[in-house]
């Protein structure tokens, strides 16, 4: 008997529970791909076209888990995976839940499947839903939790778009994506503000954009200098613009903000919490770079 966790990956048939936008997006890759599809959503009619491009539609979700030994499931949240496969045999299942959730909501579900008989793996998509199927566009998705899963089916999880295996903690995926994400709206913010700095004035939007693009690019080198610095514990060495002076000059920051009628919600947060790591100790702190105010955000 042929071993299913063996056999050649575009032999083997694959299961897919949920067709939103994304779930719909990876289907058309793998179908595109030659590769055996058995679908099903909560909501038949979305499962249409994706008939018509040569999927096979499953009545219910227990009939596309039976389909397959791969398993992929891509819902609207933690509790859409356990009301949807409530019940449904895993036994010898390789389960991959591309599922939006938290890193607790991984490690939880995993356990879950394990318990079933099923091996696990989670994965952060950090792409949308446009960018999956063209490898130009940069996407990929995190995967954790069961590295001899991943590495069995990595050919199969890779024709939608990229992987990055990024350890066997099970939430682990889910970490990485948000913490990617929280860094994402944390720059949104700061741009949001910038813009509205500027409107009404006789800047137009679209020349301020380039410099903004530009600056941001050459601020970029904070992330890895942050990442040595929490690694070693040294704030304070080759600091070119110190927690002082960052403190100092946010005053003008705000200041400008309330003559341009502009709210500093978005920028306030990140100024007090600055504000907070030099008052603690001005003599030791003040030498430093941003960098320790990281640690007064773990509680």
């Amino acid at each position: 008997m042929t071993d299913t966790h063996t056999a050649p990956q575009r032999s083997l048939p694959l299961s897919l529970l949920g067709l939103g936008d994304m779930g719909t997006a990876l289907a058309r890759t793998w179908l595109a791909a030659g590769h055996s599809l058995t679908v099903w959503n909560r909501t038949p009619a979305k499962a249409g076209a994706l008939a018509a491009e040569g999927a096979s539609v499953a009545a219910t979700a227990a009939d596309a888990v039976a389909a397959s030994a791969l398993v992929v499931v891509c819902l609207l949240d933690d509790a859409s995976v356990g009301v949807t496969l409530d019940g449904i045999d895993l036994t010898g299942k390789d389960l991959v839940n591309l599922t939006t959730g938290t890193p607790a909501e991984a490690r939880a579900r995993a356990a879950w499947a394990r318990q079933r008989g099923a091996r696990y793996l989670d994965g952060g998509i950090m792409a949308t839903p446009t960018m999956i199927g063209v490898p130009e566009a940069g996407g990929y998705v995190f995967y954790s939790g069961s590295r001899a899963l991943f590495d069995s089916r990595r050919a199969v999880l890779e024709v939608p778009t990229g992987s990055r295996f990024v350890g066997e903690d099970p939430g682990h995926a889910a970490l990485h994506d948000v913490a990617l994400l929280s860094a994402m709206w944390g720059m949104f913010a700061g741009i949001s503000h910038a813009y509205a700095l500027i409107e009404g004035e006789d800047i137009a939007p679209k020349d301020l954009a380039p410099l903004l693009s530009e600056w941001l690019g050459a601020m970029g080198f904070f992330v890895g200098n942050a990442a040595e610095r929490l690694t070693s514990r040294d704030f304070t060495s080759g600091v070119v613009s110190n927690l002082a002076m960052q403190v100092t000059g946010s005053g003008t920051m705000l200041r400008t903000a309330e003559e341009q009628g502009v709210s500093t919600e978005l920028v306030t947060p990140y100024v007090d919490l600055l504000r907070r790591r030099l008052a603690a100790d001005p003599a030791a702190h003040g030498r430093e770079d941003t960098t320790g105010a990281v640690l007064l955000l773990k509680r």
